[in-house]
């Protein structure tokens, strides 16, 4: 079974998360807009009937029992098929840009294609719910209002936008932000319009700032340019603006040591050519 494939798999922001209350179960329910990007990982993928899957990533000392690339390759394995995967890793681990999940919903369409499974994209996007709840997302290939605990979305056009993003040199851990006492889990549920006014916010933001100062400093350095704010759990932060001039000049001025990273949000992602 030759074949071959080199794909973007994207980063996303959350332009906004709302934690709007928490089920029996642990999980948070919420209300949040990703935004796909333009900038990502590079994934390569080649088929054949070996019946294993080998995974090359330099420099990511992740376990193969809770790599996400291996695990969504594990979940579409059968039989004798096999895979080489080659990741080169651009987005940073735990800065809330969804670098693992967005790997894992790339491995999911890329083998579906190359294995020639024939899965549709409701089918892939419940496989990658068993992941974790940014998966579907990057699965669907598409900008997207979410709520639930991130799995029920409404695909959404946004205007054409560019991002300065600043990742802090810092680890910011979902599960002790998503456990803290100091969260708010209570926020009133809004509607879509109510975004597009300005009426939203990052409830974890606060308590990011607290435990993490490094998010803080860049956070403080940003709102020199605009509203800053953080993406998911963080701790990347970012400023939107409306041309890639303005971000770019934004860019020029941050103090030494602070390079930030320039993306172009999309409403599709390059992903949407693999939906069946």
């Amino acid at each position: 079974m030759p074949g071959t494939l080199t794909l973007l798999s994207p980063a996303k922001l959350n332009l906004f998360l709302h934690i709007t209350g928490r089920r029996a179960d642990g999980y948070h329910q919420l209300q949040t807009l990703f935004q796909l990007l333009n900038w990502g990982d590079e994934l390569h993928f080649s088929a054949n009937n070996s019946g294993k899957i080998r995974l090359h990533c330099p420099g990511l000392d992740i376990p193969e029992q809770e790599n996400l690339i291996m695990r969504a390759a594990r979940l579409l394995q059968r039989d004798d098929l096999g895979a080489d995967i080659s990741l080169k890793k651009r987005i940073p681990a735990g800065g809330g840009l969804g670098g693992g999940s967005s790997n894992a919903a790339t491995t999911l369409l890329a083998l579906n294609q190359l294995w020639q499974l024939g899965l549709d994209n409701q089918t892939l996007q419940a496989l990658g719910a068993q992941l974790g709840a940014d998966v579907p997302v990057f699965v669907a290939a598409h900008t997207a209002w979410a709520e639930g605990i991130g799995e029920i979305l409404t695909p959404v056009e946004l205007p054409q936008r560019w991002y300065l993003i600043l990742s802090p040199d810092c680890h910011v851990s979902t599960t002790e932000i998503f456990s803290h006492r100091q969260l708010t889990r209570n926020t009133s549920a809004i509607k879509m319009a109510a975004f597009f006014e300005g009426h939203s916010a990052n409830d974890c933001q606060e308590l990011v700032r607290q435990l993490y100062p490094e998010v803080d400093k860049a956070l403080k350095i940003l709102e020199n340019f605009g509203e800053a704010r953080l993406t998911g759990t963080g701790g990347c932060v970012f400023a939107g603006f409306d041309t890639e001039a303005q971000a770019r000049a934004a860019q020029a001025q941050l103090p030494n040591g602070w390079n930030g990273i320039i993306a172009q949000g999309v409403n599709k992602s390059p992903l949407k050519q693999f939906l069946v």
